[in-house]
This record gives structure tokens, C-alpha cells and sequence, in this order.
């Protein structure tokens, strides 16, 4: 742990399995963390260290067995009083750029979440008769010894072996993110405090206490450097298709679906203007049919995006991904809640930057106040 002249500590633990305090080598090392959480493309983490040479005129950082590949690693940071875990992951990079000259050799260490642990070994296993939310809560229970907790959403959608046997031919990552889109859900690791990460497998996470708002262009009040909003109207799609009753053979269409994000954070949705068939949904029974038109529609991108960076004294708060978080000062169009699709923590002794970006459906405010 080292405190910055922000008076932002940051907390770094590494191990084999049971991750413990870097030793102060390390710490002194330190010169710069990254930790990225993505609701897209997952949570990774890179740390910069400077090398000096020892007696022997030789890197021992280089060598350090602490920072092999597989192990485990926990970064966090203490704003106040409040300890806040950003990353539980594993090293699976490491790079030495020796410089140019004394003085300017560097490690680079990069790793992700123990996601990573999961995408080690491809199985082959069935799972009869059991929903999708059974399956997902026997697999991450395999990974209780990294402190993971299943917290899978409840599915109904029980496959009868005669007509379909959930099969598994993939990494238990893999497996777990293929269940996760064929219900419209999401699955990440978030850790719940230091060595304890839940596993979730559900629907995007747009319900909740908000996050501290993102302030703009509103004097004192002010907490963001910078924030552009951006609009796609080819980002929403609508979806159809149909499935055939068994036995009598009848052709069943779907109803065309537009894009559906739960509950809406836009008063004013945009359209769709393409439409996805389902091709798939012909062979599918009528419960399965419709689960995969809705997944479709849930996993549509955003129309609105917003990026930019928070001033984080001036927050006071870590800005977390996959969660509701308020805007104001933007005006009535881009005002209201968003979803935090990602955050990008840049941690040295003198800074502490919170880089993010934002979507939700369309524009417009659903709410006449945010959370300050």
C-alpha cells in the first residue's frame, strides 16, 4: 500500500492462491497502475515498474517470482475511509523494455480477472434437465477456492432431454458467456470486497442506488474534465422470426420486437431502423423461441454513448462500471441516468484519473432530478 500526495491510498496484493501485501520492493518499484472495467470486453489490470539494476549488474525485479505468470493479484484503493477493491485477477503478460539509457528500464506487468482462470481448460460435459441458472451455479462453484460467489438470475426454461440437452464443448468461461447471451444476460466477476468476487449472470444491472452524479459546466459543483456525447441511430435493431408446433407442423411467426433495455433510461427511445432475423428460432420450441427474440433485442447496442474523464477529488467517490450513474449540467437531452459501460482507473504517486464511458437507449431525461 502507498498513499499518493491526493491522499488516495492504493492498496496492492499479489499470491499463488491467497493473495498478501506486495512486499515494499515492489511498492517502491510501483510507477504507474491501470485497471480496466469493461462491461464489454472484461476487467484487466497493468502495472509499471521501474528496474534498477543490483549488485551483480543485473534486473532482480525481472526475476521476481512474485510476478510470474498465474498469479494472483488484488488492486484496490481507499478514498477516506472506504476501501474499494477495482480488480481480482491473475498476471498473464509481463514485458522488460531495458531503455536507452541509466535509469529508464522498465517491467510492465499485464494481467485480467479471474475470468482468466476460467478460460484455462476446455471441457466437455452435458447438463441434464436443468435450467440455465442451475448450470451456471454449478460451474462457478468450482472456483470457491478464488472467492468466487455464484449470484446467477433465476431462469425458467427447464430443457427436457428429449428435445434438448445443454452441452458443454468450450472453456467454463466460454460456456458461461454463450448461456449468458442466449438469455439476453450478462456474466462478469466484480469484486464484492478484497478476495471475494461475485459471479453474476444475469440481466444488465439497471436498477439500484445511482452513483454520485457526473457534474458539468455547474461552477463548485463541477467534477467532470471532460464529457462528448455521441448518438447512432444505426446502433438499434428490431427482431422476428418463427418456430414450428411440433407434431402439427404449423409455421408460428414472432412479432417483431424492438430494441428492449429494462427499465428504459431514455424518454425517448431511438428507433430502429434495421431489422435481424432469427434463423435459429425455427428449430427452437415456442419457450426457447421466444427467449432467444428477446436476448436479441437486450444484447442490441446502445444508440447514445457518452465518454469522458471525472476530476476524482473533486468526485470524491470510485466510479464504478456496470451500474447506474446521474448526469447533470448537460441539458434536458443528455441529462438524467446512465449505464457505465466502462471505467478506466489510472493510479501514480501525483494522479488518480477516472476515464469512462456511458450509454443508454436514446436521449432525453426519465427523471426531473439525479442523486448529487
Amino acid at each position: 500500500m502507498f498513499t499518493s500526495t491526493l491522499g488516495i491510498r492504493f492498496v496492492f496484493w499479489l499470491g499463488a492462491t491467497v493473495p498478501r501485501p506486495a512486499p515494499v520492493e515492489l511498492l517502491q518499484a510501483l510507477s504507474r497502475v491501470e485497471v480496466t472495467n469493461d462491461s464489454g470486453a472484461g476487467d484487466g489490470f497493468q502495472i509499471t515498474f521501474a528496474c534498477a539494476r543490483n549488485a551483480l549488474g543485473d534486473y532482480s525485479l525481472v526475476g521476481d517470482e512474485s510476478l510470474k505468470p498465474k498469479t494472483r493479484v488484488i488492486l484496490g484503493v481507499i478514498m477516506g475511509a472506504s476501501p474499494e477493491a477495482l480488480i481480482d485477477g491473475v498476471i498473464t503478460h509481463t514485458q522488460f523494455n531495458p531503455g536507452s539509457a541509466p535509469g529508464q528500464a522498465t517491467l510492465t506487468v499485464t494481467g485480467k480477472d479471474l475470468t482468466a482462470v476460467m478460460d484455462f481448460e476446455e471441457k466437455n460435459d452435458s447438463y441434464q434437465n436443468q435450467t440455465d441458472s442451475v448450470i451456471v451455479t454449478r460451474v462457478l462453484a468450482g472456483y470457491a477456492s478464488y472467492g468466487v460467489v455464484p449470484n446467477p438470475s433465476p431462469t425458467t426454461d427447464v430443457p427436457i432431454m428429449t428435445e434438448r440437452i445443454p452441452r458443454q464443448h468450450e472453456t467454463d468461461l466460454k460456456f458461461l458467456q454463450r448461456l449468458a447471451q442466449r438469455n439476453g444476460y450478462v456474466f462478469y466477476l466484480e469484486p464484492l470486497t478484497f478476495g471475494v468476487s461475485q459471479g453474476y449472470w444475469g440481466p444488465p444491472v439497471r436498477t439500484g442506488l445511482p452513483q454520485p452524479a457526473l457534474s458539468v459546466d455547474l461552477g463548485s459543483a463541477t467534477n467532470v474534465k471532460a464529457l462528448n456525447f455521441s448518438n447512432d441511430a444505426l446502433a438499434t435493431t428490431a427482431t422476428k422470426g418463427v418456430f414450428v408446433v411440433p407434431l402439427l407442423n404449423i409455421t408460428v411467426p414472432i412479432p417483431t420486437l424492438p430494441s428492449l433495455k429494462i427499465p428504459p433510461l431514455a424518454a425517448s427511445p431511438a428507433p430502429a431502423l434495421r431489422t435481424t432475423l432469427q434463423r435459429e428460432t425455427a428449430n427452437q420450441n415456442a419457450a426457447t423461441a421466444a427467449t432467444t427474440a428477446l436476448a436479441s433485442t437486450m444484447n442490441a447496442p446502445d444508440a447514445a454513448t457518452a465518454d469522458g474523464e471525472v476530476d476524482s477529488v473533486r468526485y470524491g467517490s470510485v466510479l464504478r462500471a456496470r451500474r447506474l450513474v446521474g448526469v447533470r449540467g448537460a441539458g434536458q437531452t443528455h441529462d438524467g441516468f446512465w449505464y457505465v459501460k466502462r471505467v478506466t482507473h489510472s493510479i501514480t504517486r501525483n494522479e488518480y484519473s477516472q476515464k469512462f464511458s456511458l450509454g443508454r437507449e436514446g436521449v432525453g431525461t426519465t427523471t426531473p432530478v439525479v442523486r448529487p
